[in-house]
C-alpha cells in the first residue's frame, strides 16, 4: 500500500510503498476515502523536519535533554547510535480521516464491514491507504454525512475539547484569537452552543469566513472593531471566554487576551502561540489559564487508546471518541458545516506535491482533504507456498551465511542489534515483521532486508530462514518464541524470555515437542569485553563469594509502555533477568534462593540470591537515585580480592596491590556485539548456543521469584532446571 512520510533528518517527503497493515483483535482494518491536512499543524511538523540539526535541537529542547541523558546513562557511543536511526527515519504523517471498514478484529461489534467511519490519531489515522484503527479512536458515520466532511473528525474532536474546557453557557460572550481551521470550528461550535461569538485574526479573508459560519464580528488584532463588539456585547465588562487558536511565537495573542477577558474570565490554551503571561494584566483580573489537550479524555492513555478501556460516562462524560461522535452528529444535523474550509482537493497519487505547494506558499489553504482511489474489489492476503519444516532440528548443517528474520524493529532492535547484523558478511537480513507498516519499511531501507511486512506466518514459515530475532513487547516474547521453535527456526528472543511461570512451560513444552533448543536470550552483559577480562583477572575462585550490584535504574518517562504492568509486566520483571544472569554468570553457577523486599509502592527492590556453594549477591534495583550516579556499578568479595566494576568503564582488582583497568576505549560496550556472534557463529556452523537452556530457565525462574517473594515476604526456594 501507499503511505506518506517524511524523512525526519533529510525532511525529504515521499509516497512510500509499504507493507499493509494486518486486522489486530481491539479494532479495525480501514481503507481510507479522504484524509485531512490540517495546514496548521502538519505545516509546522513537515517545516521543523527540514530544519538543521541545530534547529531541530532549539525547536525540541525536551528531547535534547533526553539525549543528555542517555549519554550519561548509556555512553556516546549507544546514544549516537540511537539517535541517529531515529532520525534517519520515515515518520507518518496525517491524523484525520475516514474510510471504509474493511476487516473487524476480534472483539469488535459495534460496526462491521463496508461500515463508513471517522478515524482519528496520529499512529492510526495516517496518510494512508489502509490504517488500522483501536475501537476508541473510530466512529460510525451516519448516512446524512459525506465521507469528505467526515475526514474532519478528529480536528473537530480538538476544537469540541477546546471549547468543553472553556465551559460556555447560554448568552456567553466568546473571542476566538486565531481564524485557522480550529479557530473556525470553535467559532461555530460556539455559535451552535447558544454563545456570542467575536473572531481575531490579521488575514481579512479568514475573519469573513468566520463571520459567516456565526460570529458577530471579527478583525485584526487591536482593530476597533474587535474591541467596539466586546464592549457592546458585554456592556463593557470583557469577554467570558477567550479562546486561543493561533500559533506562531508571537506573545500578541495571550496579551490581547488579558485585556479583553472580564475579570476572573477564562483563557483556553488550544493552539500553539507564545504564552509569556502578562503577570499583572492576569493577576489583576485573576484569569482563569487553561489547556485543552488534543482530542479529549483518553488521549495519551494506552490503556484507553490501544486497550479499548473506556472511561465510565458517570465519570467522564466526554472522552475523545465521544467528542468525535458528538462531531459528526452535529455535521449530519446540520449544526457545524465543514464543507466552506475545503480549500482543495488532491488527489492522493499527488501527495508530495501538494505537501510542497503548501510549504512554498503556492497553495494557501485552511484545510486540503487527499481523495483516494476507490476499490471495489475485495482485499486479499497474499498466499504463501512452503514447505513444513521438520521437527526436532537440533543442529542445523554448515552454511555460510545465516539468514534471519526479525519480529520487531523497534529502538532497541534498531539501535543496538541490526547495526552489528547489518556489518555482517556471513548474515543475510531476510524478512522483518513488525505491527507498524512504516516501522517494517524504515527497517528495510536502513538494514537491508529483503523483505517487510506485517504478517508474523509468513515470516516463520519460510523455509530458508535460519534463525528468527523476537524483538517485540515482553507479553508476546513467550508465545512467538514458542512458535519460532516449533517451526524449527534457532530464536534469539530479547529479554524477558516469560512473564510467568505458565509462559515459560509452554515454550518448554515447544522444545519437547520439537526437538530444537537452538534458543538464546539477549542477557548481553556476560558477552561485555571489559567486564569478561576483569572476570579474567580475578582468577579461578576458591572460596563462597559476595557481591553487591547496584542498579541505578531511574525513573521511566510518563507513557512508557514498561509502565503497562497489567499486559507487560513489571519494570524488574522485564529486565532483572539481565543482572541476575550476570551475577550467575559471575560465581559460574545458577541461583537456589531468592528473597526480595521493597520499598512503599516497588519504586526500589532489595534481591538477595543464593548460591550451592554458599554465595551471596545483593541486588539493589533503584529508580529513585540521581541521574548523574552510574548506572550500574558491582563488587564481587572472595580469597581476600575485591573487583569493582564501574558502568562497562572501567573495573578495579583489589587483591596485595591495586590494579586498574584503563577506561574502555569505546565507551560502554554492554556486549550486544559479542553477543550476537556467538550466536550467529553457533547457528552458522550447528554447534552449542553460547548459554545452556536450562541456565536461561534458572535466571528466569529467578526474576519471576521475586515478585513471588515479595508478594509472601519469604524466600523462595528455586529447583534445579537442568
Amino acid at each position: 500500500m501507499l503511505q506518506v512520510v517524511q524523512n525526519y533528518k533529510s525532511g525529504e517527503l515521499a509516497l512510500l510503498d509499504v507493507p499493509a497493515p494486518a486486522a489486530k483483535p481491539g479494532g479495525v482494518l480501514v481503507r481510507t476515502l479522504y484524509s485531512l491536512i490540517s495546514a496548521g499543524t502538519e505545516l509546522m511538523k513537515v517545516s521543523e523536519a527540514s530544519m538543521s540539526l541545530l534547529g531541530k535541537a532549539k525547536a525540541r529542547p525536551d528531547q535534547v535533554a533526553k539525549v543528555m541523558q542517555s549519554v550519561a546513562t548509556n555512553g556516546v557511543a549507544a546514544t549516537y547510535r540511537k539517535v541517529t536511526s531515529k532520525l534517519d527515519s520515515y515518520t507518518p504523517l496525517g491524523y484525520s480521516l475516514c474510510g471504509v471498514v474493511e476487516e473487524v478484529g476480534a472483539g469488535i461489534e459495534d460496526v462491521a464491514v463496508g461500515d463508513l467511519v471517522a478515524c482519528a490519531g496520529n499512529e492510526h489515522a495516517l496518510h494512508a491507504e489502509l490504517n488500522w484503527v483501536p475501537k476508541n479512536l473510530y466512529a460510525r458515520v451516519p448516512k446524512e454525512v459525506e465521507p469528505r466532511q467526515a475526514a474532519f473528525g478528529t480536528v473537530g474532536a480538538i476544537a469540541m475539547q477546546g471549547v468543553r474546557r472553556g465551559e460556555p453557557q447560554l448568552g456567553d460572550v466568546a473571542l476566538v484569537i486565531g481564524l485557522g481551521l480550529i479557530g473556525q470550528l470553535v467559532v461555530q461550535l460556539l455559535s451552535a452552543a447558544g454563545v456570542r461569538v467575536v473572531g481575531v485574526d490579521p488575514d481579512h479573508d479568514r475573519c469573513a469566513l468566520a463571520a459567516g459560519l456565526g460570529a458577530l464580528a471579527c478583525g485584526e488584532p487591536g482593530s476597533t472593531v474587535v474591541d467596539s463588539a466586546i464592549a457592546e456585547l458585554t456592556g463593557g465588562h470583557g469577554a467570558d471566554q477567550v479562546y486561543l487558536a493561533a500559533g506562531g511565537s508571537s506573545n500578541e495573542p495571550v496579551e490581547l487576551a488579558a485585556r479583553l477577558a472580564r475579570d476572573r474570565g477564562t483563557v483556553v490554551d488550544i493552539g500553539k502561540c507564545s504564552l509569556d503571561l502578562p503577570w499583572n494584566a492576569y493577576y489583576e483580573k485573576e484569569l482563569d489559564v487553561r489547556f485543552s489537550r488534543s482530542y479529549g479524555p483518553g488521549r495519551y492513555d494506552p490503556e484507553y487508546e490501544l486497550g479499548g478501556r473506556d472511561y465510565p460516562i458517570g465519570y467522564v462524560r466526554w472522552t475523545e471518541r465521544r467528542n468525535l461522535e458528538c462531531f459528526v452528529d452535529l455535521l449530519a444535523r446540520g449544526r457545524v458545516d465543514v464543507e466552506p474550509l475545503i480549500s482543495h482537493v488532491a488527489d492522493f497519487a499527488s501527495a508530495v506535491e501538494t505537501y510542497q505547494r503548501l510549504s512554498d506558499g503556492e497553495l494557501k489553504a485552511l484545510a486540503v482533504l487527499f481523495r483516494y482511489p476507490r476499490r471495489t474489489a475485495a482485499r486479499t492476503e497474499p498466499v504463501v507456498s512452503v514447505a513444513a519444516p521438520e521437527p526436532g532440528t537440533r543442529q542445523r548443517p554448515l552454511r555460510n551465511t545465516v539468514r534471519v528474520g526479525f519480529l520487531g524493529a523497534g529502538n532497541y532492535a534498531s539501535s543496538m542489534l541490526l547495526p552489528h547484523l547489518a556489518e555482517r558478511p556471513d548474515v543475510e537480513l531476510r524478512h522483518v515483521v513488525t505491527t507498524s507498516a512504516l516501522s517494517g519499511a524504515n527497517a528495510r531501507r536502513k538494514f537491508g532486508f529483503a523483505e517487510a511486512s506485517t504478517n508474523v506466518d509468513a515470516l516463520l514459515a519460510d523455509p530458508v530462514i535460519d534463525a528468527v530475532f523476537v524483538v517485540t513487547r515482553h507479553s508476546s516474547h513467550a508465545e512467538l518464541t514458542r512458535q519460532a521453535l516449533l517451526a524449527g527456526k534457532a530464536v534469539f528472543v530479547e529479554k524477558p524470555l516469560a512473564l510467568s511461570e505458565a509462559e515459560l512451560e509452554k515454550v518448554l513444552a515447544a522444545i519437547a515437542e520439537s526437538g530444537n533448543d537452538r534458543l538464546q536470550v539477549g542477557f548481553n552483559r556476560r558477552f561485555a569485553p571489559l567486564l569478561r577480562q576483569a572476570k579474567g583477572r580475578f582468577g579461578t575462585r576458591v572460596g563462597p563469594a559476595s557481591v553487591r550490584y547496584l542498579v541505578n535504574a531511574g525513573r521511566l518517562e510518563q507513557g512508557s509502555w514498561y509502565n503497562q504492568r497489567d499486559t507487560e509486566g513489571s519494570r524488574f520483571a522485564g529486565e532483572g533477568g539481565h543482572f541476575i544472569d550476570t551475577v550467575s554468570w559471575l560465581l559460574g553457577m545458577d541461583p537456589t534462593s531468592v528473597y526480595a523486599c521493597a520499598t512503599p509502592g516497588q519504586a526500589d527492590l532489595q534481591i538477595l540470591l543464593g548460591y550451592p556453594d554458599g554465595s551471596t549477591a545483593a541486588i539493589s534495583y533503584t529508580t529513585s537515585g540521581a541521574a548523574s550516579f552510574p548506572k550500574e556499578t558491582l563488587d564481587v568479595v572472595a580469597d581476600g580480592k575485591v573487583l569493582r566494576f564501574d558502568d562497562f568503564q572501567r573495573a578495579s582488582l583489589y587483591a596485595r596491590r591495586r590494579s586498574i583497568s584503563p577506561r574502555a576505549p569505546h565507551g560502554k560496550d554492554k556486549g550486544q556485539a559479542a553477543e550476537l556472534a556467538a550466536f550467529i557463529e553457533a547457528v552458522r556452523t550447528g554447534g552449542p548456543l553460547p548459554v545452556p537452556v536450562f541456565s536461561l530457565v534458572a535466571t528466569t525462574l529467578a526474576t519471576l521469584a521475586v515478585h513471588t517473594s515479595l508478594a509472601t515476604g519469604a524466600p523462595v526456594r528455586l529447583g534445579n532446571p537442568r
